[in-house]
């Protein structure tokens, strides 16, 4: 659950960090923050 909690932060910040981008490029950072909060999980041991 936390690395969901930690993932969702990151979402979020990208959104208001970065409102001028488009629905693809929302997708592909998702993807990217989805695969680096695995490698949290996998390093971590959550």
């Amino acid at each position: 659950m936390n690395i969901f909690i930690i993932w969702l932060i990151m979402v979020i910040a990208w959104n208001y960090g970065y409102p001028q981008a488009g629905p693809l490029e929302d997708v592909i950072v998702a993807v990217i923050l989805s695969l680096f909060n695995i490698c949290l999980k996998k390093y971590l041991k959550f």
